[in-house]
């Protein structure tokens, strides 16, 4: 694709920001349009495993990562009630030797930020899509706050609700998992009855599970506690403020390591945790999608912004070795099959870590001892030498 070829990246969350910090290191320029009047973060933190750490290594944010993100100890599995492990693994320099590259968890901010100052002054904030019309040589550009632009080529990474997917596929594809998530961030010197606060960890239970990792220097855990709630979403966003003592409620007879990460939430509500009915087209007449929009997934293997990033990388590989329209049809074959098969995976994850003790349980558990082998396919992927391949 043309370096005159004028881009608009609808989103400014880590896919829009990836995606317009890999386009500009190929000599392309691209807008970035996002809603909120600032970055900020939302969903508290972010698990980068290879498949995205070496993306954003390509990019120039090696030092930065390795700053604002910590690196597990552990990947360790526990019985909800007693605590028991059930099967670990090293993370560490272990992982980075097997998969290439390290795994951390990190602050959203802290990541948006590092992204934000390799785009430089292409983010636009305060600016959301109300209306795109085709213009005979591009798309005309119309935003909430009075704003018009145009583009040729627009990426639509504005999320699980996009805006811009309704213009592609004229329909909404989100849908209610059936679960729903608790998040927080809490000083870990406040969990004196969690063990092994600086590992990742998964507990394990009747209808629901918790998962947590240490950020930034290690001194405080993000967590993400899912219970099952099959009922429909009743709420008019996907988040909803709820009493912490009704969120504790949900954690009765579970380790005094979880309650106490629970009870100590300062984010006291809830998150509707929705997936998608997968696409077949992801573009059209010169807008495309990417991350959420087009493939959002359950949280459960913590690929949710790691395959945003891998869309990035790929597009932006594909976009500068060929015309706009061999591009995206390139890029759409690259993703389309891989995305799919870590969604379905996300689903399954989703059933297994919520059975409650019992047979079903043991089996689950003896599979986890064999889970580095399992995963491999989804942390040794490189998305840029894919596409480049």
């Amino acid at each position: 694709m043309s370096a005159t070829t004028s881009v608009a990246i609808i989103g400014g969350g880590i896919g829009g920001l990836t995606l317009a910090a890999a386009l500009r290191r190929r000599g392309m320029d691209a807008v970035v349009y996002e809603q909120a009047p600032e970055l900020r973060e939302v969903g508290a933190a972010v698990a980068l495993s290879a498949n995205g750490n070496r993306v954003l290594h390509e990019l120039g944010l090696r030092d930065g990562l390795a700053e604002c993100g910590a690196v597990p100890t552990e990947l360790i599995y526990r019985n909800w009630g007693s605590g028991a492990r059930i099967a670990a693994y090293g993370v560490g320099a272990d992982y980075e030797r097997r998969f290439g590259a390290p795994y951390y968890g990190v602050h959203r901010a802290d990541l948006q930020k590092c992204l934000a100052r390799v785009c430089g002054d292409r983010v636009r904030l305060n600016h959301r899509l109300v209306d795109m019309a085709d213009s005979g040589n591009g798309h005309r550009l119309e935003f909430a706050n009075g704003a018009v632009a145009s583009a040729d080529l627009v990426v639509g990474a504005d999320g699980v609700h996009s805006t811009v997917r309704r213009w592609v596929t004229g329909e909404e594809t989100a849908v209610y998992s059936g679960t729903s998530g608790f998040r927080g961030l809490v000083p870990a010197e406040q969990l004196p009855s969690l063990p092994d606060p600086g590992a990742i960890q998964f507990w394990m239970g009747p209808g629901a599970h918790v998962l947590h990792y240490p950020i930034g220097d290690g001194s405080v855990v993000n967590f993400l506690a899912v219970v099952h709630e099959p009922e429909q979403w009743a709420g008019d966003t996907w988040t909803e403020r709820m009493p912490l003592e009704e969120i504790s409620t949900c954690f009765d007879g579970w380790h005094p390591g979880v309650r106490e990460m629970i009870e100590r939430t300062s984010l006291p509500q809830r998150w509707a945790l929705f997936g998608q009915r997968p696409l077949n087209h992801w573009y059209r007449d010169g807008v495309v999608l990417l991350g959420d929009a087009v493939h959002a997934m359950l949280p459960h293997h913590g690929q949710g912004a790691n395959q945003t990033i891998e869309d990035a990388a790929t597009l932006a590989e594909c976009l500068h070795r060929a015309d706009r329209e061999e591009a995206l049809a390139r890029y759409e074959r690259l993703r389309r099959a891989r995305t799919r098969a870590v969604q379905r995976s996300s689903w399954t994850a989703s059933d297994l870590l919520h059975l409650p003790d019992g047979l079903r349980a043991e089996q689950r558990n003896r599979a986890l001892e064999n889970i580095p082998a399992t995963l491999r396919w989804i942390h040794a992927h490189d998305a840029r030498a894919t596409a480049a391949a």
